[in-house]
């Protein structure tokens, strides 16, 4: 189960700042967008509506998950960066994947979402120096304090672990 819920393995926080990680984390969130598009594309309707898993959603609200948790990650930063350790309210994702436009709504809405906040939120990114990943927030639903560089280790992980869920049911699929 944990081959197909995690393709790519869990997420492990890193324990120290790197600026070359930092980086690549970077590109990644920066890529997001595009390697999502490539792994949806060609898809049908019936194919959107396939769950990537037994129980699991179908690439329909994992697509818009992934728009959901990015504009989340979008505004953390930004509260993390304007703010001395703000407090981060989690999100109930499992809910939000519930709403009717998250089962229903056409996936190139996220998509060109996607596109632009990554854009804007990567060159946020790499404008930042090393005292700004050393910012904190702290997250009211795990009740603990983290860096900002740890936040983006985590959304760079995300889009890719996401992209690779549909990636890995096309491939299981047979889906061309």
């Amino acid at each position: 189960m944990d081959d197909i819920r995690y393709p790519i393995g869990k997420f492990k926080a890193p324990e120290a700042f790197r600026k070359e990680d930092v980086g690549r984390w970077i590109a990644d969130i920066r890529q997001t967008p595009g390697a999502l598009r490539e792994a949806v594309r060609g898809l049908s309707e019936e194919q959107l509506n396939t769950p990537y898993r037994d129980g699991g959603w179908t690439v329909i609200q994992v697509v818009h998950h992934i728009a959901d948790a990015s504009m989340n990650a979008f505004l953390r930063t930004k509260w993390i960066l304007t703010e001395d350790t703000p407090a981060i309210k989690p999100f109930e994702e499992s809910e939000w994947a519930k709403t009717i436009e998250a089962r229903s709504l056409p996936i190139e809405p996220s998509l060109k979402l996607l596109e632009g906040l990554h854009e804007r939120w990567a060159s946020l990114l790499e404008a930042l120096d090393e005292e700004d990943f050393q910012r904190t927030f702290y997250h009211e639903g795990t009740k603990e304090t983290a860096f900002l560089y740890v936040l983006t280790a985590l959304y760079a992980w995300h889009g890719k672990h996401h992209t690779a869920q549909i990636t890995a049911l096309r491939e299981r699929k047979g889906w061309k």
